[in-house]
């Protein structure tokens, strides 16, 4: 099943099984890096690269800059915004994926060496959202720490 279509996202309201929540994760990681490289309305292919690199890393998975381009357009942003999305996936989301999902969009933001007001806000609305602690925005825990 591809990730790209956002199933497991759509399905929030189920408890799901073990492998239906890795897919949440990694559906939630794709949505949030694709999204994060559409905010400043200047997608550079560095950005495309380290979105690539991070999903690869991340999840085993290659991804095409195809991929990504149509999961930063999707649909499923024109009926609720993300942050919508985020704050349901949050609850089933492990603080380890949390922490995964917010070192890699700051590692996105920054691999442009250009940081833009709007990808500082994008970046504060998801952590938000995720309903992250100091302590995971900070980058004190990591993944690996949990």
């Amino acid at each position: 099943m591809s990730i790209i279509n956002f199933d497991s996202i759509r399905n929030l309201i189920s408890n799901g099984s073990s492998s239906q929540k890795q897919e949440l994760f990694q559906e939630v990681l794709l949505m949030v890096l694709a999204r994060a490289i559409r905010v400043d309305s200047n997608i550079e292919s560095v950005e495309i690269a380290k979105v690539k690199s991070v999903l690869k890393e991340q999840i085993g998975e290659e991804f095409s800059r195809a991929d990504i381009l149509t999961a930063a357009s999707s649909e499923l942003f024109e009926s609720q915004p993300l942050v919508r999305y985020l704050s349901k996936a949050t609850k089933k989301l492990t603080e380890s994926e949390r922490v995964a999902i917010i070192s890699s969009l700051a590692d996105v933001i920054r691999s442009d060496d250009e940081i833009r007001y709007g990808e500082v806000d994008f970046f504060n609305q998801v952590v938000m959202a995720l309903r992250a602690t100091p302590a995971e925005i900070a980058g004190l825990l990591s993944a690996d720490d949990l």
